[in-house]
C-alpha cells in the first residue's frame, strides 16, 4: 500500500473513532434583527454568495440583478457588501464592469482579501479589504470549453482559464487557491497566490459511478469547496448528494452523503450546495445547504451523521426561496443567501 493510501486509511480511522462521541445539534432560531436596513435607495439582486471574515464581519455577494420595475424606484446595491456583526453596512464596492457576472460564491483570507468566482464570465479574483483588485485568474469572457463559449462542453483541461467556478478556498499556510470548476467543467484545480497553475483532480461521472459513490468524480456541477482546520478539502458534488473529502494532493479520504428522499442518483436538483464548519478548533459539526429540500443540515462531522435540521421551503422569515450559500460566524451564528426570487441574507443564531 502506498503512503497517499496508508495516509488517506489513517485519517478515515481517525473519522470513524471519532464518530463514537457524536455531538449534539443546537438548536437555532432566526435572528429577525440582522441585518440592519441598507442605505436609502438600495436593493439587492440575487445573492451569490456569503462569507466570514475578522470579528464576525460578513460579506455578501450581489449580482445586482434587480428588476426594471425595481429600478423605478431603486438603485442596485454594489457587487460586493460588508456587515459588521451588528447587521450595519460597514463597506462597500463593485459594479458590473468590474466584477463577475453571475458572481457565485466568496471567501476571505488571513489577510482579509476578499476573492469571488465569477460564474458567468469563467474568472476569478481577488480584491484587498479596500476592494482593489489584485489578482484574476482567466480572460473575462472565455471558457475552457471545445469552442471557448459559455455554452461549449469543458474540456476540463486549461493551466489558465476556467468554465463558470463557482467556489474558491485559500490554504492560510502558503496561499494555494483551490477552485471548485464548476458548471462546466468537473474539476477542482489548484494555484499558487500568484495565480499559477499547480494541479487539478476531478472528472466528469458516468450515472453508474454515481450510484456507486466512485471517488474523485462528479455527477454535474461541482458547486461548493472547503477546507477543514485538519487541512483536508471538501467538495460539493451536488447532482451526487454528497461531500467529497481529499487531501490537499487530492488523494480521495471519503464522502459523506447527503441523501434525497427518494435515493434516485444523479439527483436532477440535488442535495449538496454549500458547506461550512462550527467554530470550534475541532470542528465537530459540519452545516449543509440542502437546496433540494431548502433546509440547512447539521451533521455530526465525523460521523458524517445528520444530526437535526432547520428551514423549509417558502417566503416567510426563516424560510428559504433558493437557499444557496452559508457561513458561520465565531459564535456558531449561521448565514444563509439566497438566489433566485428570495435574495435574502438570513442570520440564524443558537437559542440559548
Amino acid at each position: 500500500m502506498n503512503r497517499y493510501l496508508l495516509a488517506s486509511a489513517a485519517i478515515a480511522v481517525t473519522l470513524i473513532a471519532g464518530a463514537s462521541q457524536a455531538q449534539e445539534a443546537p438548536k437555532y432560531a432566526l435572528d429577525a434583527s440582522w441585518p440592519k436596513a441598507l442605505p436609502k435607495d438600495w436593493i439587492t439582486g440575487q445573492l451569490g454568495g456569503v462569507c466570514t471574515a475578522e470579528q464576525d464581519h460578513i460579506y455578501v455577494v450581489n449580482r445586482r440583478n434587480i428588476t426594471d420595475e425595481e429600478k423605478e424606484t431603486s438603485v442596485s446595491a454594489p457587487s460586493i457588501i460588508k456587515f459588521d456583526s451588528a447587521g450595519n453596512v460597514v463597506g462597500s464596492w463593485g459594479d458590473d464592469k468590474t466584477v463577475p457576472n453571475s458572481i457565485h460564491g466568496c471567501v476571505i483570507d488571513k489577510d482579509n482579501n476578499v476573492y469571488v468566482a465569477g460564474n458567468s464570465d469563467g474568472i476569478i479574483q481577488k480584491y484587498s479589504p479596500d476592494g482593489k483588485l489584485l489578482l484574476q485568474i482567466g480572460v473575462r469572457g472565455k471558457f475552457d470549453s471545445v469552442d471557448g463559449t459559455r455554452k461549449g462542453v469543458g474540456l476540463n483541461a486549461a493551466k489558465d482559464q476556467l468554465h463558470m467556478p463557482s467556489a474558491i478556498v485559500v490554504d492560510p499556510a502558503n496561499g494555494d487557491i483551490y477552485v471548485a470548476d464548476g458548471y462546466g467543467n468537473r474539476r477542482v484545480v489548484v494555484f499558487d497566490k500568484d495565480g499559477k497553475f499547480l494541479r487539478q483532480w476531478g472528472r466528469q461521472a458516468t450515472d453508474e459511478e454515481t450510484q456507486k459513490g466512485t471517488p474523485g468524480v462528479f455527477a454535474e456541477v461541482v458547486h461548493c469547496i472547503a477546507m477543514s482546520n485538519a487541512g483536508l478539502i471538501y467538495v460539493c458534488d451536488r447532482q451526487g448528494n454528497r461531500v467529497e473529502v481529499f487531501q490537499k494532493d487530492g488523494t480521495f479520504v471519503r464522502n459523506i452523503p447527503i441523501p434525497n428522499k427518494s435515493g434516485k442518483l444523479p439527483d436532477k436538483r440535488g442535495t449538496a450546495w454549500w458547506v461550512a464548519f462550527s467554530p470550534d478548533r475541532e470542528q465537530k459539526l459540519m452545516y449543509m445547504m440542502d437546496g433540494g429540500t431548502e433546509q440547512v443540515h447539521v451533521l455530526d462531522h465525523a460521523s458524517g451523521k445528520i444530526l437535526s435540521s432547520f428551514g423549509r421551503p417558502g417566503h416567510q422569515a426563516g424560510n428559504f426561496t433558493h437557499g444557496h450559500t452559508l457561513t458561520v460566524d465565531s459564535k456558531g451564528s449561521v448565514y444563509v443567501a439566497e438566489t433566485d426570487w428570495g435574495r435574502r441574507i438570513q442570520k440564524f443564531k443558537i437559542e440559548p
